[in-house]
């Protein structure tokens, strides 16, 4: 970074990135990180101390498992597999051991992209329909009451719930390109929250709720930006020559990760 940001001071950690993809957790006084690895030929979820000690695996298939996201009381982990059973990937749910797997979804075309609400009663996802394209869906944790929430003809993918439960950000090419938008937790009020000519991807909110963290391509390689939750005040926090990616906050310190192209980066943002 170059520029000092008002009431934005940002405390970086650099660690070497050993996984694909990662989610921290607190679970007591001891911080829990989901990760995906193929260090074992195929994609596998796995969990670790938040110091990388400790670590062990949670799935064991002959297929991929990603996609690992937390429940909010940190007692279950949703992910997505393509398990042998499966014709196309699907939404599971399992205990924070490995225990208890089961299976949530069984989309004719493939679900994705799994998001708790704050309650820890819903999972919002992405659904694969009619090709290559994508809508945004919520089912309760028992794999009942599956609904839609948007139904544009292109893609809908990336969603993330306010910690108030009341809306959704997600990633959405309807307009050309990918931008970042919001609406209201039951599918209503739609609004477009980027608009530049370069995609913005990967939407996660801040723990207070205010602030929403995305990706963008908008400087020429991908960059770690956030925004106000109505899409105002956008500001660049890497600004690196390399590709940074996958922000997500966690609510300790309130702070937000993100992998780069060869170090993952805590910061703090107060």
């Amino acid at each position: 970074m170059h520029r000092k940001y008002n009431r934005a001071h940002f405390l970086l950690v650099i660690i070497v990135v050993l996984v694909l993809t990662s989610l921290m957790v607190d679970i007591g006084a001891q911080a829990q990180i989901a990760f995906v690895s193929d260090r074992n030929r195929n994609q596998e979820i796995y969990v670790m101390d938040a110091d990388g000690g400790n670590q062990r695996r949670l799935t064991r298939n002959d297929f991929d498992d990603w996609n690992p996201s937390w429940s909010p009381d940190g007692a279950r982990i949703a992910f997505v597999s393509n398990r042998k059973e499966d014709k196309n990937s699907q939404i599971y749910m399992m205990d924070a051991d490995g225990g208890n797997q089961q299976k949530l979804t069984n989309n004719p075309r493939g679900a994705s992209w799994p998001s708790w609400s704050p309650d820890g009663k819903r999972i919002v996802f992405a659904a694969t329909r009619a090709g290559k394209f994508l809508n945004i869906h919520v089912i309760d944790v028992d794999g009942g009451n599956q609904r839609k929430l948007t139904n544009d003809p292109e893609i809908d993918w990336e969603p993330s719930w306010s910690p108030d439960g009341k809306q959704i950000a997600f990633s959405s090419n309807r307009d050309g390109n990918s931008e970042i938008y919001m609406m209201d937790a039951d599918g209503g009020d739609l609004r477009r929250l980027t608009n530049n000519p370069r995609n913005d991807f990967s939407p996660s909110w801040s723990p207070d709720g205010k602030r929403i963290a995305f990706m963008s391509e908008r400087d020429g390689n991908r960059e770690i930006y956030v925004m106000d939750a109505d899409g105002k005040n956008t500001r660049n926090l890497t600004n690196t020559r390399h590709n940074d990616i996958d922000p997500a906050w966690y609510a300790p310190a309130f702070s937000v990760s993100f992998a780069g192209k060869t170090l993952m980066m805590w910061g703090w943002l107060k």
